[in-house]
């Protein structure tokens, strides 16, 4: 199956889920069954699937033939290069290939002069006036061209001001760029560009990330602390005619095999193949020295084989372009997109709808358990009706007594209750005193003070060490307050469920862990990247300064507004089965009191609270029903073999 038709078909599985979700939503609310807890869990599923972004990301130095394969990949359809491709630098910022139906065909550009700022290309994407916009005629071959070739811009700059915009300088050129003749150094016109284009991938959520060289790579730090670790996918690039030189090394160690554990989707491309297509050579040699490249690269990576793709991606693109079925067989292409999309899309699919799964089924579970509490006092009424057939006023009035009785003694646990839940509130404005975002701010602000103050490169170490240590101590100790809340909360469901019969699982538990390994992947980098002796010793302190503030504090305070949100959902998602559960049981022994009252006063009314009793029986019968079928049409299309007990998910916190 081509590469265009898996995606397709995975669209076409996320609209499925969509419609399922949209349908179980769309069901409570037509039978009174939602609650804004649910209807918000429910609608943010199906953004998120509406959303979806599949990224991948194309990394190498310069002229491994990134835009060449993306070209072959992508846009071959098109019949010409869409993104430039030739000898020299051709990509020299960041670029983003993506779909966004409220856009316009065209592409943005970021200014370079942006980076002396400290604002991240991420808070920049929210203010369109700091952006150049350039459309173009998606049917005009000779405009898409003139416009992509914008990528490829530089200009030359004094020394201090490249310097002043983070890239580094070198004399020697070994560090950093060397300044030419006149004392100037090239860097990029642009910090980042976007290009809007209605390509098929891209309208189903494809996003193409096209990086620089090593040295432009290295002087933007969302590209190595965000976008390449985030990517779902990143291919590698390597060329035949080079090998691994020191500079791919470099790539390698420093912004691609590093930070996540997790390695799938980390494909290497050994670009250029047809290099030894000499006309001198046999196939089985060439075949032989090919594999031979790949084993001498597989051994300097550190990697199998196996992991390797040889291609040549302007041989595919000249292939497709031409309907050569053997020249495309001979570029081995198709071996690429084959496992592109089996380390993509499978992962993607089981991430998006292990998402939808979690949150539609503790929808499901809780309107299921509150349902069941229903039915289960409505058959206590009944029999309670049914056994006052034929008895005197007297047992209808003690019946009355007792159903007060029960309305006393539970208003006096909700004494309790709500004692808990001052507590809760309590406890929760503790936790966001340790997590929330004016914590990281205030510590932001007391580590500039002190790198500012700092006279010795000693001291900017210590106050960035420190810097870490903060963040990761107030992530403990709102470890230690989500305990706290946590056994509390199910000392109080166990109550309730002994003294009243509430129907409550245990609540569901929380985890900083996800936070602390990625302050531990940025102070990695900060080691890499920062926390260097040639940093300390040839930078400014200055330099330093902006550098850390503008790369890993941005991404912590990141880290921390992540926290703050899942912490959010978390503490509304854990008090509302209570909270539920609590309204429901005070409203049916309400409605006992009432029945009651009305037997008292009107004996003909027996009956006919005992006929309304098993009308309302049925028709819950039938809620739970239809609710059975839902969830086994959610379970059918995510290709779950769950059982209809499902123990409660773990709080997903999922990005």
């Amino acid at each position: 199956m081509a590469l265009i038709d898996q995606f397709s078909e995975f669209s076409r599985w996320r609209g499925e889920v969509s419609a399922v979700v949209q349908q179980l939503r769309t069901w409570l609310q037509n039978n009174d069954l939602s609650d804004a807890q649910a209807d918000l869990r429910l609608q943010h599923v199906l953004e998120r699937l509406k959303d979806d972004k599949l990224v991948v990301a194309f990394v190498a130095e310069f002229s491994r033939g990134k835009s060449e394969l993306i070209n072959a990949i992508f846009f071959a359809q098109y019949g010409i290069r869409i993104l430039p491709s030739s000898a020299g630098r051709t990509t020299m910022c960041p670029t983003e290939l993506a779909w966004d139906a409220h856009s316009k065909p065209g592409i943005q550009l970021l200014p370079i002069e942006t980076r002396r700022r400290q604002e991240s290309v991420a808070e920049l994407r929210r203010t369109p006036a700091e952006w150049h916009f350039e459309a173009f005629d998606v049917n005009s071959a000779e405009s898409l061209q003139k416009a992509f070739m914008r990528v490829a811009e530089t200009k030359r700059v004094s020394r201090e001001e490249a310097e002043s915009m983070g890239f580094p300088v070198d004399d020697t050129g070994v560090d950093g760029t060397r300044p030419d003749a006149e004392g100037l150094v090239e860097v990029a016109c642009w910090r980042h560009a976007v290009i809007q284009f209605p390509h098929p991938l891209l309208e189903q959520g494809l996003v193409i990330v096209d990086t620089p060289g090593l040295n432009a790579i290295g002087s933007e730090p969302e590209l190595t602390l965000s976008m390449i670790p985030n990517a779902h996918a990143v291919l590698y690039l390597l060329a035949a005619d080079t090998g691994v030189t020191q500079s791919d090394l470099q790539v390698w160690e420093k912004h691609v095999n590093v930070g996540r554990a997790q390695k799938n989707g980390r494909l290497v491309v050994l670009n250029k193949i047809d290099g030894l297509w000499d006309g001198m050579r046999s196939e089985a040699q060439i075949d032989a020295e090919i594999a031979r490249q790949v084993s001498s690269v597989a051994e300097t990576l550190h990697i199998t084989s196996e992991q390797i793709y040889p291609v040549s991606a302007q041989k595919a693109l000249y292939a497709k372009v031409n309907h050569d079925p053997a020249l495309l067989a001979r570029s081995r292409i198709e071996t690429l997109e084959s496992a592109l999309s089996t380390e993509l899309l499978p992962t993607r699919r089981h991430i998006a709808g292990e998402n939808a799964l979690a949150e539609s089924s503790e929808v499901i579970r809780r309107v299921s358990e509150l349902l069941q509490v229903r039915e289960r006092n409505l058959r206590e009424q009944l029999k309670e009706m049914s056994d006052l057939r034929g008895k005197n006023q007297g047992v209808i009035e003690y019946m009355m007594r007792k159903v007060r009785a029960e309305k006393e003694e539970f208003e006096d646990g909700l004494q309790k209750y709500h004692a808990v839940r001052s507590v809760f509130t309590s406890l929760s404005n503790r936790l966001f005193a340790h997590i929330g975002v004016d914590t990281v701010r205030s510590e932001t602000r007391r580590t500039r003070a002190r790198m500012s103050e700092a006279n010795f490169s000693r001291g900017l170490r210590e106050a960035m060490l420190q810097f870490f240590g903060s963040l990761r101590g107030n992530l403990r100790k709102s470890s230690a307050e989500i305990n706290e809340i946590t056994s509390m909360l199910d000392a109080m469901y166990k109550r309730f469920a002994v003294e009243h019969g509430l129907k409550l699982a245990p609540p569901a538990n929380f985890s900083t862990a996800r936070y602390e390994h990625e302050i531990t992947r940025l102070e990695r980098a900060f080691d890499d990247q920062i926390n260097t002796v040639s940093a300390m010793l040839t930078q400014w302190k200055g330099t330093v300064t902006q550098r850390f503030f503008d790369t890993i504090a941005i991404e912590a305070r990141r880290t921390f507004e992540l926290a703050n949100r899942d912490i959010e959902q978390w503490l509304r998602a854990v008090m509302a089965p209570l909270e539920t559960q609590v309204r429901e049981y005070q409203l049916q022994l309400k409605r006992r009191l009432e029945s009651v009252k009305r037997v008292h006063e009107a004996t003909s009314t027996l009956e006919e609270r005992i006929l309304e009793l098993r009308e309302a029986d049925n028709a819950l019968a039938r809620q739970l029903h239809e609710l059975n079928a839902i969830r086994q049409a959610i379970q059918q299309t995510l290709g779950s073999e769950q059982t209809e007990d499902r123990t409660p998910p773990q709080h997903s916190m999922a990005a």
